[in-house]
């Protein structure tokens, strides 16, 4: 026990160590993987349990997303590693009583899993030349992309992504994005790019007109980063401003 105690304190302290060298922004991600039959009535639930925050004024404050695939994401900024040791929903929980117990085993029924994890914003990766929020406004369609990697590439992935970032600088691309890194709590590494749209249709031609601009040589770039990820996975999905919740 003492050992398993003596690793997990190493883990932490070394997950300290390098999101303080980053300084970059931490988020708290709760994730719901919803079953398909019960997508409807989670999103009952759902804005019933913001309703519920509303009334009893929940001080925490969340944005919330939901993927092609029946996942709901609700993503919390931290400052550090303290504010998960925090209780913000007991008060709640105590005012509403059998209320509040209800309402989450009928959560339980609508998703086949659900977990906690933490993912850090890397500026530094990110193409925004004109600064943005994590929430634009008008801009709620999403495309997210998975990079996966073995750590024995962490360098050789992090410079591909500099390289393409520089690439998308250097051509005045209009299609911007934001990278997140996977953190504590994620078994495998990764990076997630996420490009905002006003829609499917609209990111599909801001997709084909940046290829215009980038031109066939966009390839040679990408492979430094494709040359050495394991797996990519892409997914579609929207910011969902009626599920996400801040307190007055």
């Amino acid at each position: 026990m003492k050992t398993m105690k003596s690793i997990l304190t190493l883990v932490v302290l070394l997950c300290l160590t390098c999101y303080s060298s980053h300084a970059q922004q931490m988020f708290l991600v709760h994730q719901d993987n919803v079953k398909p039959s019960k997508f409807m009535e989670y999103e009952k639930i759902a804005k019933e349990f913001n309703e519920a925050c509303m009334t009893h004024n929940l001080q925490m404050e969340w944005f919330a997303a939901s993927a092609n695939d029946f996942s709901y994401y609700y993503i919390t900024p931290i400052e550090n590693f303290a504010e998960l040791d925090k209780r913000p929903m007991e008060d709640m929980a105590k005012a509403m009583g059998d209320k509040f117990t209800d309402l989450f085993n009928r959560y339980d029924a609508c998703y086949s899993s659900h977990g906690n994890y933490i993912v850090v914003s890397v500026d530094e990766l990110s193409y925004m030349p004109e600064g943005a929020s994590e929430s634009l406004e008008g801009q709620n369609y999403r495309k997210w992309f998975f990079m996966y990697y073995p750590p024995k590439h962490a360098k050789k992935v992090k410079e591909g992504m500099k390289a393409v970032r520089d690439m998308f600088a250097s051509k005045g691309s209009k299609q911007y994005y934001r990278v997140y890194r996977s953190g504590f709590g994620a078994m495998e590494n990764y990076y997630m790019v996420s490009v905002a749209s006003k829609d499917e249709i609209e990111g599909a031609k801001e997709a084909k007109a940046n290829n215009d601009v980038l031109g066939p040589e966009r390839w040679e770039t990408f492979s430094k980063v494709m040359n050495y990820i394991s797996r990519m996975e892409e997914y579609s999905g929207e910011m969902r401003p009626d599920l996400s919740y801040s307190p007055k």
